[in-house]
């Protein structure tokens, strides 16, 4: 089993429509700065904690910055059993500039 690649408006419907989970895997200060509304941002510090929280059976979409690496961080989800991961292509740049109303501080 493996990750799908969506774009950001796919994953917004996603996000929209069945509650998805989000993980921002940029760093913490980019983080802060913006990012999508209930997101969860992961780090080597929280990710274990993430995935003892997290339900493997709720979509899972992953973004970074522009659609990279949230490839490879899909991949490790997908090796921890979660059963449907998502990375977003265009990552947060591209989301922002598409719904810049749903890129803000919480």
């Amino acid at each position: 089993m493996s990750f799908k690649r969506i774009s950001i408006d796919e994953a917004e419907q996603l996000i929209s429509q069945r509650a998805a989970q989000l993980a921002d895997i940029r760093d913490e200060q980019s983080f802060q700065l913006g990012h999508i509304a209930g997101a969860s941002h992961l780090d080597n510090h929280n990710l274990q904690q993430f995935i003892e929280a997290a339900d493997p059976d709720q979509p899972l979409v992953i973004y970074c910055y522009h659609g990279n690496s949230s490839q490879s961080a899909a991949q490790f989800f997908v090796e921890k059993d979660f059963t449907e991961v998502y990375s977003m292509d265009g990552g947060f740049e591209a989301w922002r500039q598409r719904y810049p109303q749903q890129s803000g501080q919480e």
